[in-house]
């Protein structure tokens, strides 16, 4: 069944446009509180919310607080806190049911809700479709009564206990002192834990990012424009730059010479760090089908596998539990550690590799570039009327290019599940094909879509 709201992350748009708007995130509240509320399990419940630093947040969380609240749920309030944050709070507090409220790495003018069951995890899709359902139906049938209504409270000290929880990650015998470190915050959700962690653990710590005023979220800065940080790093001959997102779930690091390591070569390092002190839960790791072949062919060499998911951390963490696996990620910066969190966290994963950095004794340059990637392209086009995936013209033109490639490497194209663009990625050994089929690609997308 198609989903009218759920996207792959939760549901995502243009603030105060459909469906990112007051009513929707009433709906949502009305609907999910239902869903879990005690009108039909028994009982009060909880539902705890964070969010980002975006100007629309203070639309959306009082829209949704009152659908929790009139359907007999509690609500606890976090204000700015990482993604992972909620999640991690969601199982301490014993909470029902997380939120987050982010788009994540998109622009301040984008907001979105992302729910997490008990556990932590993001709901499954059995569950997102049954909100849905109660959304479009009338919803006044179960309100709660006067005196039942939810009772909703800040908890101030909720970035102070993600820090400690953070903090616990690192090794006890292990400091950061000595070291340099910036990091940029992306005037986002980790504005505040970032910085604090890093300097309680020991480390020099420079910020970016780190003064949001809720338009700024994003804005040439953070995991997705990492040129900032490289530069900032030079400028300070720092030993290691961190760049986080809006909502600190992914990172994107930067060695001492500026250059940038992404998520495959994050995920290379943990897992032959791992491997070697026999933290692996299975001798394999979950990428998604855009890591790069690169990554593939380094931890075979180490003996392990790569199990490729669909994009999207939460199809990762999918295929992690299911395989039993305990490390995972994508290129973008998403990295899964499941010993520690339920669903990518920038922090810990920046945290692992700077272990594996301290134990290795060596500069970030030569022990963060672990493999020689594969030469690969990714281009996004954007479309306007409707996805041009299904038009002959478009699968034509796809057919032909996997038939250019033959064997040399890999053609993925998909949609967006987040935005109307067409992701084209081609990897292969020849650079000058890889560059002339995503060209051409991208040429019939966009007189396809037009």
């Amino acid at each position: 069944m198609t989903k009218r709201y759920f996207g792959t992350d939760g549901i995502r748009g243009t603030a105060n446009r459909f469906p990112m708007t007051a009513e929707t995130a009433l709906r949502v509240g009305m609907a999910a509180g239902r869903y879990f509320s005690g009108a039909e399990r028994g009982g009060r419940r909880l539902v705890v919310i964070g969010k980002d630093t975006r100007l629309s947040g203070y639309m959306i969380e009082p829209a949704l607080v009152a659908g929790f609240a009139s359907m007999g749920m509690d609500v606890r309030l976090f204000g700015p806190l990482p993604t992972p944050g909620v999640a991690m709070m969601t199982r301490s507090m014993r909470a029902d049911l997380g939120v987050m409220l982010t788009a994540s790495h998109n622009p301040f003018g984008d907001n979105g809700i992302k729910l997490f069951g008990p556990d932590g995890y993001k709901l499954d899709d059995a569950a997102e479709l049954a909100i849905e359902a109660m959304m479009d139906a009338g919803l006044d049938e179960n309100l709660a009564a006067p005196d039942a209504l939810g009772r909703v409270q800040r908890i101030d000290d909720a970035q102070a206990r993600y820090v400690e929880i953070v903090k616990a990650t690192f090794p006890r015998k292990l400091r950061l002192n000595g070291l340099r470190i910036v990091v940029d915050c992306a005037n986002g959700a980790a504005y505040k834990v970032a910085p604090t962690a890093l300097y309680e653990l020991g480390a020099e710590v420079i910020a970016l990012g780190d003064d949001p005023d809720g338009t700024n979220i994003n804005e040439n800065c953070g995991s997705t424009a990492p040129q900032a940080l490289s530069e900032k790093v030079r400028e300070m001959r720092a030993d290691l730059g961190i760049a986080l997102d809006g909502d600190a779930d992914r990172v994107v690091l930067s060695d001492e010479k500026g250059r940038t390591v992404d998520g495959d070569q994050i995920i290379a390092l943990i897992a032959t760090s791992w491997a070697q002190a026999g933290r692996l839960s299975k001798p394999a790791v979950v990428t998604t089908v855009m890591s790069n072949l690169g990554l593939e062919k380094h931890l075979g060499q180490q003996g392990l596998e790569l199990i490729r998911a669909k994009v999207g951390d939460r199809y990762v963490t999918e295929a992690m539990r299911a395989k039993g696996v305990n490390l995972g990620g994508e290129q973008s910066g998403h990295i899964v550690l499941s010993d520690f969190s339920t669903t990518g966290d920038g922090l810990i994963a920046a945290l692992q590799a700077l272990e594996a950095m301290i134990e290795r004794d060596k500069p970030a340059s030569e022990c963060m570039q672990v493999f020689t990637p594969m030469p690969q392209i990714l281009q996004n086009v954007r479309f306007k009327s409707g996805p041009p995936l299904g038009k002959k013209v478009v699968k034509d033109a796809i057919k032909a290019a996997e038939a250019e490639l033959g064997g040399q490497g890999r053609l993925v194209i998909r949609k967006s599940g987040t935005e109307p663009v067409i992701r084209i990625m081609a990897e292969g050994e020849d650079e000058t094909l890889v560059r002339r089929i995503v060209d051409g690609l991208a040429d019939v997308v966009v007189e396809a879509s037009a």
